[in-house]
């Protein structure tokens, strides 16, 4: 028998996602999410996955919650994991209780796992501690939703004899209505408070003031849901405590073009200095299998000196082929490795294997350089399709005999592609980030023909690839080295003007 897991997906900040909730995001087979679960978490779910959208806007419940319960526990009801994906935490406001209660009538085994709520997640990113010794000895978290024409049912005289930090969700349609409640509960006009909209996510704004000024403040501003009400002294130590807004790549929309098997860590860097980060990954490397000139220079290895990797894929892909045909690491024993740079140089370390050359500049033309100057037999070349001549032209200038064997292609290909090129009609697109000639390729047939680059930045990780961006009309800077590290303090440097 299935079961069904509610997991509380956090206020948005993907990284905020608990252990427990990835883990069971991997093994699930169907998905059904809100509509405040971030992007980048849907991202997360299995391609075999099926997904379900119960999305709820404020005023507007295309799938009532009585079809979201029953949704449940049809799926749940058979031999298959359902993982319910909730915004926050499923028991905070979230009707997750309600959820369960058919679950539990029916038999259907199920799971909770609490989320990061964003009563103390968008306070905390916006610079505001809900609790804090010199202001207040309790934290109260308020509902502020009303049921269409009716009044809010909350004890304002209650909450004003606790003074405590106020928290109220749900509450941006009623905050006039709130504030004014507890005005005439007798709270201080001067209270600070705040309105922390889009809490975690890169499009987080908070708008401080006054109690007695707040409504109107965020008025102005048009503040709309998702956001959370903060009422509390702790309100006036958001500006000295403000990390978010200081974040170098706070507002920045960054594109990332790498293999998505190879997006992560990229992302998380960027996403980590504030940066919006998209991923758009604009090509796919493809093993080519069958490929018998492969299997047959790895199955007479002594032949060669030397045998060089051009990128972190064709390192995974000779591992592949050597447990295919029932070897290990000890079939390279005779033959040094050459890694075009350290990425590269990890993914061959993952398998136990280490480069005995990694070049001073991690390019194609430099990789072809260093063979010349240490190699003094046959080089076996295992590489993309498309790989880069300037190698085989390093190596021919040397009079070095090779073997220069495809073992994949990259194909450029993206499901989101529209998308990307109408964030770039609209200027809405900041920075690019381009690991190869491939990724500028790749990216280039994303947006289309005729689309106005001169607009947008490219951070590009060497000389060859910021050539190839440069020729589409793309003003580029060059990261000091060939290495994610190098790339995320270009698109800094970039950032700061």
């Amino acid at each position: 028998m299935g079961k069904v897991i509610l997991v509380g997906a956090g206020p948005g900040d993907p990284g905020l996602l608990t252990v427990k909730g990835r883990e069971a995001l991997a093994q699930a087979d169907v998905v059904v999410y809100d509509r405040l679960v971030s992007p980048a978490i849907l991202d997360l779910i299995p391609a075999k996955a099926r997904r379900i959208d119960v999305g709820k806007n404020a005023g507007c419940h295309p799938v009532p919650q009585e079809e979201i319960n029953r949704i449940l526990l049809e799926e749940g009801s058979g031999n298959q994991v359902v993982v319910r994906l909730k915004g926050g935490d499923p028991f905070l406001f979230g009707r997750g209780g309600e959820e369960l209660e058919l679950l539990a009538r029916h038999g259907v085994p199920f799971e909770e796992v609490p989320g990061i709520t964003s009563a103390i997640a968008a306070p905390a990113y916006a610079g505001i501690p809900v609790t804090h010794r010199d202001f207040c000895s309790s934290l109260h978290i308020i509902t502020g939703h009303r049921r269409a024409g009716e009044k809010l049912d909350i004890d304002f005289a209650a909450l004003c004899r606790a003074k405590g930090t106020l928290v109220f969700l749900m509450g941006v349609s009623a905050l006039p209505d709130i504030c004014a409640g507890l005005l005439a509960a007798g709270m201080d006009g001067s209270t600070p408070a705040a309105v922390v909209e889009r809490g975690t996510t890169p499009d987080q704004r908070r708008i401080s003031a006054t109690l007695e000024e707040l409504p109107a403040r965020a008025a102005a501003a048009e503040v709309r849901s998702p956001a959370v009400i903060v009422v509390g002294g702790v309100c006036a130590l958001a500006e000295e405590f403000d990390w978010f807004d200081r974040l170098p790549l706070r507002g920045k929309q960054v594109v990332v073009t790498r293999p998505r098997e190879r997006a992560g860590t990229l992302t998380g860097r960027l996403r980590a200095l504030g940066a919006q980060v998209w991923e758009h990954p604009c090509i796919e490397t493809i093993p080519l299998s069958p490929c018998p000139e492969m299997e047959e220079a790895l199955g007479h290895l002594e032949r060669y000196e030397w045998l060089a990797l051009t990128s972190p894929a064709g390192a995974e892909f000779l591992w592949a082929a050597l447990e295919r045909m029932g070897l290990d690491a000890r079939a390279l024993a005779g033959v040094h490795l050459a890694a075009i740079g350290p990425g590269t140089a990890r993914a061959l370390a993952g398998h136990g294997l280490k480069a005995d050359l990694i070049p001073e500049v991690y390019d194609a033309s430099h990789l072809g350089e260093a063979l010349a100057a240490q190699a003094a037999g046959r080089v076996l070349l295992l590489r993309a399709r498309e790989g880069s001549p300037a190698l085989t032209q390093a190596l021919e200038r040397a009079k070095l005999e090779y073997n220069d064997v495809a073992i994949y292609e990259t194909c450029y290909r993206n499901p989101k592609s529209q998308a990307l090129r109408e964030a770039v009609e609209e200027s809405r697109v900041d920075l690019v980030t381009f690991t190869s000639a491939s990724t500028v390729k790749g990216f280039l047939a994303t947006v289309g023909e005729g689309a106005d680059l001169s607009r947008i930045t490219g951070i590009c990780i060497g000389e060859q690839t910021a050539a190839e961006a440069r020729r589409s009309g793309i003003p580029v800077r060059v990261a000091r080295s060939a290495t994610l590290e190098a790339l995320t303090e270009c698109a800094v440097e970039c950032a700061r003007g």
